[in-house]
């Protein structure tokens, strides 16, 4: 690659614009869902009573027998042909952080004719080979038999190209011994575990209506966009996702005018196509608009149930990075793919429904809505504080590290935000004092002089990683490549937790008491343990550490001390007792993402090494030489060359830290590959090593950036990548 490269690209670049925009439906209705074999599918080809039977096992988990299997794989197989499918494959979750599948054709063989089949048994269970996805000891390399179980739980869909079209059905992946090897089970385990207990509870409250409670999810997922005749010239960009490399440009987001501005027109015409293609997989995508850093970019869903939206949050990033490419862009996905600018996250919207239609967040206008509501909200409470160390460990990757506790995410320190008005609420209850009577009242829970909370009770704060924005929680700290299946399977289990703990004590304290009474108690207690969880202020400030530490908060900064959190006895048994992973798949898990945080920073260490010594050094000293020959030159006409010289001996002693740092992560490097130790040390040598010796060798890269001639450096520089599109 060359500057000369890098010329082109821009001028290209210049003269592109937005795909016209035949082909694409307006009548949103008729375009939604159309490439998904959903109830509306199943209720038109299926007799009544197989149609019922399959929607009792979606809504809510029951058996499917075989019969009823071969049943619906027909009438799927009979709708997937005739939108053109050939083959089909079981779509699911492997523990990459990515979704992965196989294909197989529909084309049977009989007597030397061709024939279409897909029969109940290949619509329930698939064999793919499990022996190269990561397993974290659950099994051995030689150990290759693995399973993909249908989740009847998230309807199939078909994938459409130029080319064909593929039945996708989502799926569970397990070994041969039945342990998860995905990211998918343990979810669906999490969801059956919250029902459990949010079923019990409100029994106990005096609720014999409610059937079953599942948990929503609404994924609010940020992204960048570059252009990819730019992409291609980074390698950094290639390998990594991010860029090692790149000094500050003259304006960045400081005049705060791209957020919410008006959208470029090749972008728009970009999200145009991805929202027609989401609504065809039956993805319920709303918002679009422009996030704070220039060319970055939000997409959101209507909330669904966390299952399906798991697999529609999958979705949505795989068509938005296949998208973009048509468009001539390249989708960004990484938490931080520029340094000195917002990075992305994916905003995880939580709460929990009934299947009578009621928002278990959602506050009330009866006293007996409130006196629920509160009880939900000290149990939510209390599983952030009890279980912060888990939630973190949720969300942490290498990504991510450079996003969390910058200026544009949330701090490491997990607290929550729930307004002035619910803030009161909990300390009136706590306190046994009366709040202000024009907007709280009196806080006994059942009495009629509580009034009704406001939907939206409280403002948004976005520096809070944990915030209470109306009737449901906003887990703000996910990182926006991640799957979203890890942190909602805990946030699932630590609240179903917490939702059994507060059954018990209500149940223990009814003797001899009103039920009113039993809550008053029991919640006041939650409140008054957990009420240091609660924080309302700037989560971005240094007072806000300080105070943390003196409530004795958690404070875990980097990603290879969160992630020991999977193997704390306490989390082990949380897991074990709830039955949704059981104390080896735990601990596999910790082991798989200590892996994969050594790999993520080896790949980063080989980039920079190879991008330093093949293209930045080259031009930098290509610099140096001109600038020599022209002292050289000047100086033989007689001229004051003191001033040129100065430039040069900076240039000069800038080249030489930078070969310098190097050679330090040439042998920090080599140190690490070379280790032979545990997971957890391994990655403790890619960060306490590996990673300073990057950020050192990039602060004199990026000052030689600022130093060099702009005609021989040949990355694209952040002033085109944010703002030539």
């Amino acid at each position: 690659m060359s500057s000369a490269a890098r010329a082109a690209a821009i001028e290209l670049i210049a003269r592109k614009s937005p795909l016209p925009l035949e082909d694409r439906s307006t009548n949103v209705p008729e375009v939604f869902g159309a490439n998904v074999f959903g109830l509306e599918q199943m209720r038109t080809r299926l007799p009544e009573s197989a149609y019922q039977a399959l929607r009792s096992c979606m809504e809510r988990g029951q058996q499917l027998d075989a019969d009823l299997a071969d049943l619906v794989a027909n009438e799927m197989k009979e709708w997937a042909i005739e939108r053109g499918a050939t083959h089909f494959t079981h779509w699911f979750q492997p523990m990459t952080g990515s979704t992965a599948e196989k294909h197989d054709s529909f084309v049977g063989f009989s007597d030397g004719k061709v024939m279409m089949e897909f029969s109940g048994k290949a619509l329930i269970k698939g064999e793919p080979d499990a022996s190269s996805f990561p397993s974290g000891g659950l099994r051995a390399t030689f150990e290759a038999r693995g399973y993909t179980a249908w989740d009847p739980t998230s309807p199939a869909f078909i994938r459409e190209t130029t080319s064909g079209a593929t039945l996708c059905i989502p799926t569970a992946f397990c070994s041969w011994t039945g342990e998860a090897l995905d990211e998918k089970t343990p979810l669906l385990r999490s969801a059956e575990a919250l029902n459990r207990a949010a079923l019990r509870l409100l029994r106990v409250l005096g609720d014999t209506r409610t059937g079953y409670v599942y948990p929503t999810l609404g994924c609010e997922q940020e992204y960048f966009l570059i252009d990819r005749d730019f992409y291609v010239l980074r390698p950094d960009l290639v390998a990594t996702g991010r860029t090692l490399f790149g000094a500050k440009p003259p304006k960045g987001q400081e005049l705060e005018d791209h957020y919410f501005g008006s959208i470029p027109r090749r972008v728009l015409s970009f999200m145009q196509e991805t929202e027609q293609e989401l609504w065809k997989l039956g993805v319920p995508v709303k918002t679009r608009h422009n996030e704070v850093a220039p060319t970055q970019y939000e997409l959101a869903p209507i909330f669904e149930r966390s299952t399906i939206a798991a697999d529609h949050n999958m979705l949505a990033m795989e068509v938005l990075k296949q998208v973009a490419q048509r468009h001539g862009f390249q989708c960004l996905l990484h938490e931080k793919p520029y340094a000195g600018i917002n990075g992305s996250g994916k905003h995880n919207n939580w709460s929990m429904s009934t299947d009578t239609g009621e928002n278990l967040l959602e506050p009330g206008s009866s006293p007996g809505e409130n006196m629920r509501f509160v009880v939900v909200l000290a149990a939510v409470l209390r599983a952030v504080d009890t279980y912060a160390d888990l939630l973190r460990a949720a969300i942490a990757h290498a990504g991510n590290d450079h996003r969390l506790g910058a200026n544009e995410a949330p701090p490491a320190i997990l607290s929550v935000y729930l307004g002035e008005q619910l803030t009161e609420v909990v300390e009136s209850l706590v306190h046994g004092k009366q709040g202000d009577s024009r907007r709280v009242g009196t806080m006994q829970l059942g009495v009629t002089t509580l009034p009704p909370l406001p939907r939206d009770a409280t403002d948004r704060n976005r520096t809070s990683p944990f915030a209470f924005t109306g009737n449901k929680f906003e887990f703000r700290a996910v990182g926006s490549s991640q799957t979203p299946s890890k942190p909602n399977t805990v946030l699932n289990s630590i609240v179903a937790d917490s939702l059994e703990f507060l059954a018990a004590e209500i149940e223990k304290r009814r003797a001899g008491k009103s039920l009113e009474a039993a809550v008053n108690d029991v919640v006041a207690e939650v409140f008054k343990k957990h009420e240091r969880i609660i924080f309302n202020g700037n989560g971005y400030s240094s007072e806000w550490h300080q105070e943390a530490a003196k409530r004795g908060m958690p404070n875990v900064p980097n990603s290879v001390d969160a992630l020991l959190a999977w193997g704390n006895a306490k989390n082990v048994e949380l897991f074990s007792r709830l039955s949704v992973l059981s104390p080896k798949e735990s601990e596999s898990r910790m082991h798989i993402q200590l892996e994969a945080y050594a790999k993520a920073i080896a790949i980063e260490g080989q980039s920079a090494l190879s991008v330093a010594r093949t293209m930045i050094l080259p031009a930098a000293q290509k610099t140096q030489r001109d600038v020599a020959e022209s002292i050289a030159a000047a100086k033989a006409l007689g001229l004051d060359v003191s001033r040129q010289f100065e430039r040069l001996h900076a240039l000069s002693a800038t080249i030489e830290r930078c070969v310098v740092a190097i050679d330090e992560l040439n042998g920090k490097f080599e140190h690490a590959e070379g280790h032979s130790g545990d997971t957890l040390s391994h990655a403790k040598l890619y960060r306490d090593e590996v990673v300073p010796a990057m950020v050192k060798l990039r602060e004199h890269a990026d000052v030689l950036e600022t130093l060099t001639d702009d005609s021989y450096w040949p990355l694209p520089k952040y002033r085109e990548l944010l703002f030539v599109q």
